[in-house]
């Protein structure tokens, strides 16, 4: 068999790595370029002005986090590293400290700047300690189970917010020192249940892909719940860590549309077909309804086409407390085909002007 260019064939004996060999004996000369440090703008990271309060700062963060976290993204790597990107800019603007550190850096930006191109002579001018960092959004067991053991956090925090070493040293160090039990991330994702499942209740089963691996979780939908609702599942979100409890699972629910049955609230609406006799000398007429039975509504004589009459407690339930909501028919006057003789004389009779 010959082998394809460039390779040797394979044989028995596995040759020496001779270029291992060669720098054992004569070390080469490796020259460390220290590359400049790209500046971090947590504020648009985070999509918030300078001015932002805690408390819109907090928001957005939660916001990015669900959409970017990666049990909801699984493989995706664009969503990983927006992950860490989110994660690094709340542990700085949320918090106090730090923050107020981060926005000195602004002007002075020029003087680190030649700092770095300097190659760094000294001391960090910009740090104010010797101390590691430390996480508040997401547990360094967390990260590491995330993201394996490389430092989560870039360069530029470590440059300006870590302890002057190395940043998977400094990751390191401040996981080993911080062994705490860590409540786990929620999950959150989509759902689609027909209108009947909405009206009577129904359970959900989920499957999901984390890293404790695959799971099947049942959710239960109540009875009467709203399009675009959420159902939490307590509990059966990522797992924590050191002992901690797992997050929730939250599942957004969206409602089919019916081909007959379309809802207000609580009330469900139905187009109810009526024969023109019932609708003129009145009558009784059979209305479907979501319990997949029928109900009996009275059509008063002289009805009109359009009409809506109420069947009061066969809506949809109502999710908090008893009773239902009701059903509203509207009438839908049908004429008799073929015509019966009677009628169209009445009919052209009827359009004849007085002489």
């Amino acid at each position: 068999m010959t082998a394809p260019r460039g390779l040797a064939p394979q044989s028995g004996r596995q040759p020496k790595n001779t270029a291992r060999s060669g720098f054992r004996d004569r070390p080469a000369a490796v020259s460390a370029i220290q590359m400049p440090t790209t500046f971090k703008d947590y504020y648009q990271i985070l999509g918030v002005p300078r001015t932002a309060t805690e408390k819109e700062i907090r928001s957005a963060f939660r916001k990015l986090a669900r959409k970017h976290h990666p049990d909801v993204n699984q493989g995706d790597k664009s969503a990983e590293d927006r992950f860490k990107e989110i994660n690094e800019a709340n542990e700085v603007l949320g918090d106090p400290e730090k923050r107020k550190k981060y926005d000195e850096l602004g002007p002075r930006w020029q003087e680190y700047e030649q700092w770095e191109r300097a190659g760094r002579p000294g001391p960090n001018p910009f740090q104010g300690g010797n101390e590691h960092f430390r996480y508040q959004t997401v547990s360094p067991d967390d990260l590491e189970s995330m993201f394996g053991s490389s430092a989560p956090f870039s360069d530029f925090f470590q440059q300006f917010f870590g302890g002057g070493g190395d940043g998977a040293d400094a990751f390191t160090t401040t996981r080993a020192r911080r062994r705490v039990a860590r409540r786990g991330q929620d999950v959150e994702g989509d759902a689609e249940i027909s209108l009947e499942d909405a009206f009577r209740g129904s359970t959900l089963t989920v499957d999901l892909s984390s890293s404790d691996g695959p799971r099947r979780v049942e959710v239960k939908i109540p009875a009467g719940i709203h399009d675009g609702a959420r159902v939490r599942a307590t509990g059966q979100g990522s797992s924590g860590r050191g002992g901690g409890p797992r997050g929730d699972l939250f599942i957004r629910v969206h409602i089919r549309p019916h081909p007959a049955f379309t809802r207000s609230g609580d009330d469900l609406n139905v187009r109810v077909p009526v024969p023109l006799a019932t609708a003129i000398a009145g009558g009784t007429v059979a209305v479907p309804t979501l319990r997949g039975t029928t109900a009996q509504l009275s059509i008063p004589a002289g009805t009109q086409n359009g009409a809506r009459l109420r069947l009061r407690g066969l809506g949809m339930p109502h999710l908090k407390g008893d009773g239902a909501g009701d059903l509203i028919a509207t009438v839908d006057v049908r004429l008799p085909h073929p015509t019966p003789a009677p009628l169209l004389a009445w009919a052209e009779s009827d359009q004849t002007p007085a002489s």
